[in-house]
């Protein structure tokens, strides 16, 4: 039995607990530690419950950091440094803020006894990586695990970066901003999504549920829904900031489901929410490099890369209910296929015995 821990700064999307989730289902002992809490109510297992910072300062400087790299054209990741003395003053002084919470969780959960410690978006307790080289030190395996914004824009923290023996991303367009990343799918288990209801008298609804407006196009995806809007007779439903069961229950009433399209720094491909509803049976729609599309396997993705693409697959998935009903059962099947928990636990022990984790 492998004990493995995962360090998270929150439960983003839901993932880190599917992996902590996927572990406990095998047999392996685990913990998931999150910083913040999610805001989204996924479930934890430990939340520190850090205060995120969220006056109007914070979010301009998140947004400053978001608008510096959508500038540039990202052919590596960038190496995380503090831009200013007073950025580095903060950072250390959130390090110091945090010091005897986290200790006295490491006590508490018996931390030190972890085998294996999951770094989820490649982030220590504290920027300096402190525990973790402690950890290395003592003969514990590093595993940096990346999700998406953490890499683009953020970058690795050096000091983490050299003493990790594995490290791993779900997003097919990090695998050319790092060179020693391995592809993993994450897991998921479908279990919690409520069954998908038939449509038979209503107007076809099609659904979008944007974390980041900005990350997903939802502007051009407005404007290709109101184009579409003027021909046929459609419902669109926008999900924002709303409690997750009720989410994925509106999510379960809808026929097409627009996952990002035209969206700026979230990379191509598909998210939590395109996992979801292809689970439930729901022809996904998101965009895709061509490399990735021909890459992903059996890939069951509607794919449209601009305004024009969506349109006309927004059409095409409008007039033709076999078509949609022949998408929804692949993507059902696929999901099983490859992010089910026992195939990404095969591949992830796999990738440990690959760099000498076990």
């Amino acid at each position: 039995m492998l004990k493995i821990l995962h360090l998270a700064p929150q439960n983003y999307a839901g993932v880190p607990y599917d992996f902590f989730k996927m572990h406990l289902s095998s047999g392996d002992q685990s913990r998931l530690i999150t910083f913040h809490k999610n805001q989204l109510d996924f479930p934890e297992d430990v939340c520190l419950n850090f205060p995120l910072l969220n006056f109007s300062l914070a979010k301009l400087w998140r947004r400053n950091k978001v608008a510096i790299r959508e500038n540039e054209i990202i052919m590596q990741a960038p190496e995380f440094k503090p831009k200013n003395l007073l950025e580095k003053y903060y950072f250390d002084l959130n390090d110091q803020f945090k010091k005897k919470k986290v200790f006295d969780a490491v006590r508490k959960y018996n931390l030190d006894e972890y085998q294996i410690i999951h770094y989820d978006a490649g982030l220590d307790f504290f920027r300096d990586a402190s525990l973790a080289k402690k950890w290395k030190r003592e003969g514990k395996k590093i595993v940096c695990c990346y999700y998406g914004s953490d890499l683009r824009i953020r970058g690795v923290i050096k000091e983490l970066d050299n003493i990790s023996d594995l490290n791993i991303t779900s997003e097919y367009d990090h695998l050319g901003l790092k060179k020693d990343l391995q592809y993993l799918f994450y897991p998921y288990n479908p279990s919690e999504l409520p069954k998908k209801k038939n449509n038979d008298d209503r107007e076809i609804t099609i659904v979008h549920s944007p974390t980041n407006r900005k990350f997903k196009g939802t502007d051009l995806i407005i404007s290709v829904i109101d184009r579409v809007k003027k021909e046929r007779k459609i419902n669109f439903i926008l999900l924002e900031n709303m409690a997750r069961g009720k989410l994925l229950e509106i999510k379960s009433s809808c026929d097409i489901s627009i996952d990002q399209v035209g969206g700026t720094m979230g990379g191509t491909g598909y998210g939590k929410a395109g996992l979801e509803t292809l689970a439930m049976g729901i022809p996904t729609i998101t965009n895709m490099r061509q490399d990735y599309a021909e890459w992903l396997p059996e890939n069951p993705f509607v794919v449209a890369n601009n305004a024009d693409e969506l349109y006309t697959k927004l059409n095409a998935l409008i007039d033709d209910k076999n078509y949609r009903d022949s998408l929804g059962i692949t993507g059902i099947n696929w999901v099983k296929k490859y992010h089910g928990y026992e195939s990404v636990n095969e591949k992830l022990k796999e990738l440990y015995k690959l760099k000498n984790i076990i």
